[in-house]
């Protein structure tokens, strides 16, 4: 068996894996030892880096303050829709990139890499103005439609399927009298499961976080995100920060969830692939 490097390497490069992962934990620590304790000891100098006991105070305050769990469902449904749509639409135009022929194929796929280098925040206006004129303003279309699909996910079950699914096997179903839909259904999910299980992921954090969007297309309080509604928390001359922060950790620890369960199946489906494949 290879070594894997001198115990000197090792120790370094434990090391460094420790403090990275002690720099990626600290701001959700932060954020934990705001939400329990008072504004007034966030600002003490030097400041207060333990845990404190007003935690629920900070959440009673939330929940006055807003509607928490009417947003939590809004936010829910919305990051939920749009997970399943771009999972089925970017898988069947990925599994088409990768694995048929058609006129304008290449043109199009570049086409569509072309629009990743766009800033969103460049069709803010147009986009707006097209849901004004579908009458779409003040309901959750606006959030849903336009993010149905997404070129990062064509492009990533794209390139998953090119390698993940033979030819071979294809052409054995064609035989069997198997149509594109039931290629899609029967022989391409299946393989692409782990590719789906990261896309999933990646569009269900961006759907949840999403900000200026709704904030942008949202004018009822009842229709609000998560995101919207915490974002009114913030007083006018002043805030009071342990209070937003005790809702920012309500709001992260669905996330934080699906993240540890997603990623778990991801890795599982990620190993079976590999053996299978």
């Amino acid at each position: 068996m290879a070594q894997q490097g001198t115990p000197i390497q090792r120790i370094i490069t434990h090391v460094l894996l420790l403090i990275a992962l002690v720099i990626s934990i600290f701001p959700f620590y932060w954020m934990i030892v705001m939400a329990t304790n008072t504004t007034s000891d966030i600002y003490r100098v030097p400041p207060q880096v333990i845990f404190g006991g007003n935690l629920l105070v900070n959440i009673g305050n939330v929940l006055k303050n807003i509607d928490f769990m009417k947003n939590f469902f809004n936010t829910l449904f919305v990051a939920v829709v749009v997970t399943v749509l771009v999972l089925f639409f970017c898988s069947l135009a990925g599994f088409t990139f990768a694995k048929f022929e058609f006129p304008w194929k290449k043109g199009l796929f570049t086409f569509l890499l072309g629009t990743m280098i766009l800033p969103s925040s460049g069709s803010l206006v147009a986009s707006f103005v097209i849901m004004a004129n579908l009458n779409w303003i003040g309901t959750f279309l606006p959030l849903i439609v336009p993010s149905m699909v997404t070129a990062f996910g064509i492009f990533w079950m794209r390139q998953y399927a090119m390698n993940a699914i033979h030819n071979e096997l294809i052409d054995a179903a064609r035989i069997d009298g198997c149509g594109h839909f039931r290629l899609y259904w029967n022989i391409a999910l299946p393989a692409l499961r782990p590719a789906l299980g990261f896309l999933g992921i990646l569009t269900f954090i961006t759907a949840w976080n999403d900000y200026l969007w709704p904030l942008i297309v949202l004018n009822d309080s009842n229709l609000y995100t998560l995101q919207v509604a915490l974002s009114t928390l913030n007083g006018l001359y002043s805030t009071d920060y342990s209070m937003v922060m005790a809702g920012t950790l309500m709001a992260t620890i669905p996330l934080i969830i699906i993240f540890f369960v997603g990623a778990r199946q991801f890795i599982a489906n990620l190993s079976a692939g590999a053996v299978k494949f």
